[in-house]
């Protein structure tokens, strides 16, 4: 049985109704790739990550529509209740793990704690939150169920191609409250097999994500960009936005 978001956009795996102009948490959002996929979808986001400069400057320099702020996520969040439809995160739980100090609030079950405590807060009732990490142990994934459950959690583990040393990943699927209707939200299923051929399609998914259906690569600042970039500029207040016209991301020769 094939994942739903290889059948359709990220809504399906996050709960989130078409059309619905959703409001995501992308923790971890490091160099803002994950970002991107997120405002080709047209969603609003909001990225944090606690990193070196480098990587938030890279971040920066790609001009994602998203915010982003700095955020150790072990000292949890300050969001307002209900404030995300949804939330993803790849490759952090692990590093809550580890304990910089032995002051008590940086135990591991401390910052895993406030983490999904103040997670479960900050999302609606109902949404979910998807976790990609890299546990080293079964302990591991049990300490973070655990927790995740008496922050008031539902889900659990899902692994894909468990059998696969390359193509292997575990997912921690979350749900806040039911899914809708009185139903229960239900765990998508793991993929099965060797995994040999999702591993090769990773290696080309992001070259072919930037080809048109001519085989052409596509202009990653063509005019619709510029257009969506300029409104955004616009509707955050930005001064000094250029105006709109027919000369509007058309390419200028070079003066003599």
């Amino acid at each position: 049985m094939s994942r739903p978001e290889f059948q359709a956009p990220p809504e399906i795996l996050l709960n989130i109704p078409p059309g619905d102009p959703a409001i995501l948490l992308d923790i971890g959002c490091g160099s803002g790739l994950s970002g991107e996929i997120l405002d080709e979808e047209g969603y609003i986001w909001a990225g944090c990550r606690y990193c070196p400069k480098y990587a938030w400057w890279v971040a920066l320099e790609r001009e994602v529509e998203g915010d982003l702020f700095l955020q150790d996520v072990g000292q949890g969040f300050g969001f307002r209740p209900g404030s995300f439809d949804g939330a993803i995160s790849i490759s952090v739980l692990q590093w809550l793990l580890n304990a910089e100090t032995s002051h008590p609030t940086s135990s591991p079950p401390h910052r895993l704690n406030r983490f999904f405590t103040t997670l479960h807060s900050a999302l609606r009732n109902p949404s979910r939150a998807i976790f990609q990490f890299y546990p080293t142990s079964d302990d591991q994934i049990q300490l973070i169920t655990s927790i995740a459950q008496k922050a008031g959690f539902g889900g659990g583990i899902v692994v894909d191609y468990p059998n696969s040393n390359k193509a292997r990943k575990v997912f921690l699927c979350l749900f806040v409250g039911g899914g809708g209707g009185g139903q229960q939200q239900q765990l998508p299923m793991g993929l099965a097999g060797d995994g040999d051929e999702h591993a090769r399609f990773e290696n080309r998914r992001e070259k072919e994500r930037k080809r048109d259906r001519s085989g052409k690569r596509k202009a990653v600042k063509d005019k619709d960009w510029i257009l969506k970039k300029k409104e955004l500029y616009r509707q955050r207040g930005k001064e000094g936005v250029p105006r709109d016209s027919k000369y509007t991301a058309r390419k200028r020769k070079p003066a003599f």
